[in-house]
Order: structure tokens, then C-alpha cells, then sequence
């Protein structure tokens, strides 16, 4: 990938993306990285200050990739169905694309609420939970509760397929075990009805 002339910062993302895509975040180095393009690290620090820079580049891109797959999995239907696109979309990716998803959210090492408020994948969710408050098949007083409830099911599902026991599991049962995970999380999500305290509680009426 030798670089001549033209967009240097474009060609150094571009690296690292292929970087990481195989390797995960841990494969992404500056020196690493203009090697491949062909400049010296001096050149690259003129785009990127440092390493957690072109990191965060590289995650801004793959969640925008992410983002667009998910959405070729959703079609017109209701919320319920929506988010369950989204679910399973977010885990398909991860299952597609394992050094990509390491990198995607926590892989800059900025694990705080607002390190997560403008990527496209979580506001697929966010928006497809606020059109559920607004038709009224969520509980208002569930809505931030449900954000990490469904968020950490399909997220942990994934970790569980890439790095844990489930690994081990055919492909076909693990689709199916994470389907049957996505649709046990919107089964449980409280409509309007249901009582603050009992939200709070994880019970039923």
C-alpha cells in the first residue's frame, strides 16, 4: 500500500483499518501503520498526534460500517421488529468482523456514557427505543433501563460467541441461541401500565 500522493490521512485510516481488521486493536501501531503506506511516522503525526487518535478515527469508521449493515437488515415494520434487527445486525457483525468489533467501541480505551452518545450504531437503538415510548409500546420510565438491557445482551452475546464458551458452538446454533437471546430482551421490555417501582423490581404485573 505505498503512498504517493493525494489524501496521506485517508491512506493512513485506510491502513489501519485493514490493521485491525485482522488483528484487532492491539495490531494497530503508528509505526506499524505508515510502514504499510509507505511515510514516515513523522508524516503520520502531522494527521494523527498520537496512537489513540488514528484509534479513534479507525473506530469512528468501523462503527459507521457497522451502522450501514445493520441497516440493510432492517425493513419497514414496527418497532418491536426494528429493534430486533438492530440486536441481530449488531450481532452479526460482531460475528463477521471480530477485529473490528474489539476496536468499534471500547477499543480506544473511553468506556464513558459520552464516548458512545454519537455512534450510529447506538443511536439505531436509542431511536428505535424513543419510537417505541412514542407509540406507547415502552414504558417511559423503562426507556434508559432498556438501553442497557438490550445493549448489554447483544454485546455480551457477541463476547460470549468471539471469546467465550459459545465459540465452541456450531454457527446455525449459535444464530438460533442468538436469536432466542434478542427475542427474550424485547419480550421483557414493560409496556406503558407497568409501575416504576416494579421496572425497578424486573418483575411483571
Amino acid at each position: 500500500m505505498a503512498y504517493h500522493h493525494g489524501d496521506l490521512a485517508a491512506a493512513l485510516l485506510a491502513a489501519g483499518l485493514e490493521l485491525t481488521r485482522s488483528g484487532g486493536p492491539d495490531a494497530l501501531t503508528i509505526r506499524e501503520v505508515t510502514r504499510r503506506v509507505g511515510v514516515t511516522p513523522n508524516a503520520a503525526y502531522r494527521h494523527f498526534p498520537d496512537r489513540k487518535a488514528l484509534l479513534d478515527a479507525v473506530s469512528s469508521a468501523i462503527q459507521a460500517d457497522m451502522a450501514a449493515r445493520m441497516a440493510t437488515d432492517r425493513v419497514p415494520a414496527g418497532p418491536r421488529e426494528s429493534l430486533r434487527a438492530v440486536g441481530l445486525g449488531y450481532i452479526a457483525f460482531a460475528l463477521a468482523e471480530p477485529g473490528w468489533f474489539a476496536v468499534a467501541f471500547f477499543g480506544a480505551g473511553d468506556t464513558s456514557p459520552a464516548a458512545i452518545a454519537d455512534s450510529p450504531a447506538y443511536l439505531a437503538l436509542a431511536e428505535t427505543l424513543d419510537m417505541m415510548v412514542h407509540i406507547g409500546d415502552l414504558a417511559p420510565s423503562a426507556r434508559e433501563a432498556a438501553t442497557w438491557s438490550c445493549w448489554s445482551t447483544v454485546h455480551g452475546f457477541a463476547e460470549l460467541a468471539l471469546r467465550g464458551p459459545l465459540r465452541h458452538v456450531g454457527g446455525a446454533k449459535v444464530w438460533q441461541f442468538a436469536e432466542q437471546a434478542v427475542d427474550t430482551v424485547i419480550a421483557g421490555l414493560p409496556a406503558p401500565g407497568v409501575t416504576e417501582a416494579t421496572v425497578t423490581s424486573g418483575t411483571t404485573a
